[in-house]
């Protein structure tokens, strides 16, 4: 990152990676006495700007759901280099939320409109005992889990569809239309992992998906299942919500003329 103080009035893209087993969600609630990822955020990055920073994100995430690469950007007339934004916001901030880089970007950059994908990871500790290492970063499974049989349901979920089965009751979007680019199921030992890749999703989509390939995968419903409850579209016919504890949002990707760095897939990188 360049040492040389940005022009004022800049706009700058910044990659966040957060634990959000302490947070109620991504999004700021001012009326309520609760700390957000964007409170956090937003409170070191203001320390570095010396006057209040706003942020923009990529997909909000809801309580006990990880980051590893969520994008942002805010405007700010503050002139401070790229590093300033990085290592002053994270000295300011619990270590829970970090600030990974930050980069200058064109007024039309977007932390959300301009991204073109997202990737969510869901990791599931696949054993009769709840493990005691790594509390709410793992879900757990008690059942045995078909991961074969789980990857092949997923695949009736490919496409641009209708996700009404696995879309929260309070989701605020207009449509329930997704475009799912690619979704697999794998096993490492006693860890199962599921990894989603879409345009954009609904409020509890990637939850209500996993929660229904489990029920598939521990011999709870029928091959094929999944397959019906896209035809059906009835959030009441799928399993429950699965818990937060093991999801994590991995990437964003975007146009390659905004030029923002790579990122690895994390974490639990499991050979990607």
């Amino acid at each position: 990152m360049s040492a040389d103080p940005l022009p004022a009035g800049t706009r700058i893209a910044c990659r966040i990676e957060y634990n959000g087993s302490g947070y109620n969600g991504w999004q700021s609630q001012p009326h309520l006495d609760v700390t957000t990822v964007q409170q956090e955020l937003e409170r070191g990055l203001s320390s570095v700007a010396g006057a209040p920073v706003r942020v923009h994100c990529a997909g909000r995430t809801d309580t006990g759901v990880h980051g590893h690469c969520q994008i942002v950007h805010f405007d700010t007339p503050a002139q401070r280099p790229p590093k300033s934004w990085v290592l002053g916001a994270n000295a300011s901030m619990d270590p829970s939320v970090r600030v990974h880089w930050a980069v200058p970007v064109d007024e039309d950059f977007h932390a959300r409109f301009s991204a073109t994908a997202r990737r969510y990871r869901y990791v599931i500790a696949n054993a009769l005992v709840r493990p005691a290492l790594l509390p709410g970063q793992l879900s757990w499974q008690r059942r045995p889990l078909d991961a074969a049989l789980m990857h092949a349901e997923a695949q009736a979920l490919l496409g641009e569809r209708d996700f009404s089965a696995f879309r929260a009751a309070a989701c605020q979007s207009p449509t329930p239309m997704r475009n799912m680019h690619d979704i697999s199921v794998t096993r490492r030992g006693q860890l199962v992992v599921i990894d989603l890749q879409a345009n954009a999703f609904l409020h509890h989509m990637v939850r209500n998906i996993a929660g229904s390939l489990m029920a598939v995968g521990s011999g709870r419903q029928p091959a094929g299942w999944m397959a019906e409850l896209m035809l059906e579209r009835d959030r009441s016919r799928a399993a429950e919500t699965a818990p937060p504890d093991g999801l994590y949002l991995v990437d964003v990707s975007y146009p390659a003329k905004f030029g923002l760095p790579a990122t690895p897939y994390g974490p639990l990188i499991l050979g990607d």
